[in-house]
């Protein structure tokens, strides 16, 4: 087994456990709503710290349910990994591209042309 498939499967592992072990442990059990966001957290805090505390400004767009909510924020999240994701292997994509490009020119049998074009450190 290769070094990178042993770090995959050691990352791999331990998002699983961060996924399993708080529901493992009953980390939230004594919560009514064990696994709510920060959002929530914070609200609560606050109202208990001062009943009479009146927000000063409200969302734009409140939805429905916590449903909708979060089906948002799961569609938030994955347009946002699409964006990377695509940046990433656009990236990787032009740089092998180039790569490619230079490898060819060597083996066309023009070394001094591939050597010119050549990136250098004060280039870069």
């Amino acid at each position: 087994m290769s070094r990178n498939t042993k770090i995959n499967l050691l990352l791999l592992l331990a998002v699983a456990a961060l996924a399993v072990l708080p529901l493992a442990l009953g980390l939230g059990d004594h919560k009514k709503e064990p696994f709510t966001g920060s959002d929530g957290e914070a609200e609560t805090a606050i109202t208990q710290i001062e009943p009479d505390y009146k927000p000063w400004f409200s969302p734009l767009y409140e939805p429905p349910s916590g449903e909708i909510e979060s089906a948002l924020f799961s569609l938030q999240a994955a347009l946002g990994s699409g964006v990377l994701a695509y940046y990433f292997g656009l990236r990787r994509g032009r740089r092998q591209g180039e790569r490619r490009a230079l490898e060819r020119e060597r083996d066309s049998g023009n070394p001094a042309e591939g050597a010119a074009e050549e990136p250098t450190a004060e280039g870069a």
